[in-house]
């Protein structure tokens, strides 16, 4: 039953999705620094999710075909949340009160303009991130409206990721991109309603400062409200997980210290409750508002080339992921969530990289509840014109100029960081920030683009340190910004694109680059991407590539060499599961098959290989914890 203070809708009510295939103004309006909504004394909450109307525009120009103005018919549907492109068998649509009501996306891939009626209320630029509108003067409560979404997923050159658009001598336009995992849009993620009081909470920020070898702490917050801080009374209470009060506060900034603290450890979560309430400014305790947020208190700390957490050195095994799965695309799936970590913790894997964008809010708090490491990633994928699924091409087009990768291309960059910042910066799960996976780092240019950025992540979050995953290109002699990071995470396939074939060979030139890279940096590595195309179900006598014996060799050759370099404190293979690419090259069948696990998550042989390494043999005994989440 809907709440009387949220605009109802009414059962007669549409709700719409368009699909563009062309690019458009999109309306300001939309606000990206939001917090998740809850549902308590203060707060209502309403899904939206379910079977929306759905329709392809019948022109590139959103104004001209003016679609939010009527209903559209039910003679096409879709699930919310969900990505389009897979739920039809049609080419065509593969490739598109005194309280605040509040209504929230929590993602629209790639960019999303809301219609109210025949009102343009609202806009978001940015696939990955949440976004909302404050709807409370548009629509009365128990009002019955028509509400519209315009998706555009239309990549260019000044999109992140970027891509172009291609148009033939017929006239057939054709999203080309470089990024290897295929362009689903839509509205991937939940939509809802929310309402709020007058005066309410509108950010969080937490801290933590591990101190005494972990026998105390300090949790440092600050709250904003979206008033005159004296239009309330804040109360702060810090709870443990038995729900017993350990600290508070009467201040919308401060500290809170604990003599004994149950640390976040990787596997071994536990995670406090920091309830921010806003009283009545006039004396009397009357709730205005309350927000909580999960604290996980663990340290990060990067010293020569260790990283740790809590002041000990940690060993990362892992795998490098992809929101995917058949038929939804990369709508967000609570099933196949549970399903991949239950996936994770049998294997033996104690984090994971979002490559390569921001995933979805549940996922970021199921890793906080359950222990594992997270590796949290923008968006920019692609930021290098001369690779196409992991491979060279001819183009020699430079990556970094006007006419490609500019300074406006680094401005809606510069936004992908600060709005996964913003929603991410609370989890314990997150140690490291990702800013962009294989761009053209050995390329003029680079620099200038990226340092930037680097400083902007780091004014944001100071607490954390950043990385980026570098491809094979970007040598040691020739990458030009390494030094910028805290962290190495290295893309490299040896034995796949590299020496194919040929594992002695690929031994050789692997253990010879990574000591190239100890030894001119002396930071930490992660090696966030290496492994092999393997058609599940084939078995050679003699290992070659595609068959399920190539992978395993493969992947024990790479182990070898990373046990033999100090530096190496983490292994992600690539991937987790296959996942689906777009059909432009002959390098992919079906999408790419480097999963250990089949895309609807089958085990291959080098699944069983690596749960064994992980967890009976113990990688890097005695370095950290490096068992799977409980």
């Amino acid at each position: 039953m809907f709440p009387s203070c949220i605009p109802r809708l009414r059962p007669s009510a549409v709700l719409v999705l368009l699909a563009l295939t062309g690019l458009s103004s999109c309306a300001d309006g939309g606000n990206w620094k939001t917090l998740k909504p809850q549902a308590n004394a203060a707060r209502e909450l309403v899904s939206l999710d379910g079977i929306w109307n759905f329709a392809l525009p019948t022109s590139i120009d959103l104004e001209e075909d003016k679609a939010w103005t009527k209903n559209i018919p039910p003679s096409l549907q879709i699930p919310v949340p969900a990505s389009y492109n897979d739920i039809f068998a049609d080419q065509n649509i593969r490739d598109t009160s005194k309280r605040r009501n509040i209504l929230r996306f929590d993602a629209v891939t790639h960019e999303a303009r809301v219609f109210i009626n025949d009102r343009d209320v609202a806009g978001h630029i940015g696939g990955y991130t949440p976004f909302e509108v404050d709807v409370t003067d548009i629509v009365a409560p128990g009002e019955q409206f028509r509400l519209t979404v315009a998706v555009n997923n239309i990549l260019t050159s000044q999109t992140i990721p970027p891509g172009n658009v291609e148009v033939d001598e017929t006239g057939k336009r054709r999203q080309l991109y470089n990024h290897d995992f295929f362009n689903y849009a839509g509205i991937a993620r939940s939509v809802s309603f929310y309402s709020v009081g007058e005066v309410y909470v509108d950010d969080i920020t937490v801290t933590t400062e591990v101190k005494d070898q972990g026998k105390g702490a300090t949790i440092n917050f600050s709250a904003t409200t979206n008033k005159d801080p004296k239009s309330s009374r804040p109360r702060v209470t810090l709870f443990d997980e038995e729900g017993n009060e350990v600290a508070s506060a009467s201040t919308l900034q401060g500290s809170l210290e604990l003599s004994s603290v149950h640390l976040w450890q990787p596997g071994v979560a536990y995670l406090y409750r920091l309830r921010v309430e806003l009283l009545s400014a006039k004396g009397k305790d009357t709730l205005l508002d309350s927000y909580e947020v999960s604290v996980g208190v663990r340290s990060v700390e990067v010293r020569g080339n260790e990283f740790l957490i809590n002041g000990s050195p940690v060993y990362l095994t892992g795998f490098g992921k992809h929101e995917d799965s058949p038929v939804r695309g990369k709508g967000y799936d609570p099933a196949y969530m549970i399903h991949d970590f239950q996936l994770m913790k049998w294997i033996g894997a104690n984090s994971f990289r979002t490559s390569h964008y921001p995933y979805a809010e549940e996922v970021m708090d199921y890793a906080d509840r359950h222990g594992i490491v997270v590796i949290d990633e923008v968006p920019a994928v692609g930021l290098n014109i001369g690779l196409s699924a992991g491979t060279s091409t001819d183009e020699p087009t430079l990556t970094f100029s006007e006419k490609t990768i500019n300074n406006q291309t680094r401005e809606v960059h510069a936004q992908t960081i600060r709005e996964l910042i913003h929603r991410d910066k609370n989890h314990a799960s997150v140690v490291l920030w990702s800013l962009t996976n294989e761009p053209a780092s050995n390329e003029e240019g680079a620099r200038a683009y990226f340092e930037p950025l680097v400083e902007l992540a780091r004014e944001l979050d100071p607490t954390r340190p950043m990385t980026f995953a570098n491809v094979m290109y970007a040598t040691p002699e020739a990458d030009r910004i390494m030094d910028l990071f805290d962290v190495m995470c290295l893309n490299r396939y040896y034995g796949w694109y590299v020496n194919t074939g040929d594992l002695a060979s690929a031994e050789i030139g692997l253990e010879q680059e990574l000591n190239e890279w100890q030894d001119k940096y002396g930071k930490p590595i992660i090696m966030s991407e290496y492994g092999a195309d393997t058609l599940a179900g084939t078995h050679t006598v003699i290992a070659v590539p595609w068959s399920e014996e190539y992978q395993t060799q493969l992947l024990q050759m790479s182990h070898r060499v990373f046990d033999r370099i100090e530096s190496v404190v983490g292994e992600h293979v690539w991937n987790f599961a296959g996942f689906q690419t777009a059909s432009k090259s002959i390098y992919r069948v079906d999408g790419n098959k480097k999963g250990v696990f089949t895309r609807d998550r089958k085990p291959k042989a080098a699944a069983h290989a690596l749960r064994t390494r992980w967890l009976e043999e113990g990688v890097r005994k005695g370095q950290g914890n490096v068992t799977a989440a409980a």
